[in-house]
């Protein structure tokens, strides 16, 4: 956490703990399948929003059987299991590594079907977060923040404009000279990803996991995320209702010009990660 390099742990879950033993699809479905829960879909037609729309609404029995028996980009967010039925978070024993900074009392969890993504972004409280496997394999790439710049950040929002997975190299040039790193965590493996690091997700398999936060370090990453929070996204909001398209037209061209001056500094920027 000091040095701000993500990692994968092998133990921050541990082995013992009941979760290995008793989650399933099966047991999730007894305990909770009869819950209406929102389907969402891609984000990429939706970069000028924080979250994309549900495509749909369906009982969570029934979304663990489409994602069980089909390939599907459908997922599940702000659909946290681990509220909904708290004694769960009693299954999972952390090994925690950072004396006490890491909250557990404040779990996430996340399911989506083979290739889902969820796209680029940055977390908007700038914690540091640890996301821990549990079932499926998933692919995740991370770029420190500061090369926001080369992937097109737009501005007072926690995304860029750049799909990832299908880059247009000739519309964002710049994106040719990120430099991060990719990992796959397996079940029982957690990825620690530092504050304010850009992170991009796919399910590589159908799957879940579960992710708990620190809040940030430094004084400058408590005012970001403190800002992000009370003032930024408030205020484009407000901006996004008054101007409409002509508020998101103007991050684009800030985003633009903010990328061609980076790559244009390119050759004197100092990063410290390689692909």
């Amino acid at each position: 956490m000091k040095a701000g390099k993500p990692i994968i742990l092998k133990d921050f879950i541990e082995p013992d703990s009941p979760a290995f033993q008793k989650w399933n699809y099966e047991y999730f479905k007894e305990i909770a399948g009869e819950t209406k829960v929102n389907v969402y879909g891609s984000e990429i037609e939706s970069i000028d929003r924080v979250a994309s729309k549900p495509v749909g609404e369906t009982t969570f029995a029934e979304y663990l059987d489409l994602i069980t028996t089909k390939i599907t980009e459908h997922r599940l967010f702000l659909f946290n299991l681990l509220s909904l039925k708290p004694e769960l978070k009693n299954d999972i024993h952390y090994k925690d590594i950072t004396k006490g900074k890491v909250l557990k009392w404040l779990p996430f969890m996340f399911f989506g079907g083979q290739g889902s993504i969820t796209r680029n972004h940055i977390d908007i409280d700038m914690s540091h977060v640890f996301l821990s496997q549990f079932q499926g394999v998933k692919k995740v790439w991370l770029f420190p923040w500061e090369q926001s710049d080369l992937m097109y950040k737009l501005p007072y929002n926690f995304h860029s404009l750049v799909n990832l997975q299908e880059p247009d190299y000739e519309k964002y040039p710049a994106v040719k000279h990120l430099r991060g790193y990719e990992a796959f965590i397996h079940p029982g493996e957690t990825l620690y990803i530092p504050s304010g690091w850009w992170h991009y997700i796919q399910y590589e398999t159908e799957g879940y996991s579960v992710s708990v936060r620190a809040l940030p370090s430094s004084a400058l990453e408590k005012w970001r995320g403190f800002k992000n929070l009370i003032i930024i996204r408030h205020f484009d909001n407000l901006m996004r209702k008054i101007f409409k398209d002509q508020w998101f037209n103007y991050k684009v061209r800030v985003a633009n010009k903010r990328a061609e001056r980076a790559m244009g500094n390119f050759d004197n920027l100092n990063f410290s990660v390689e692909l």
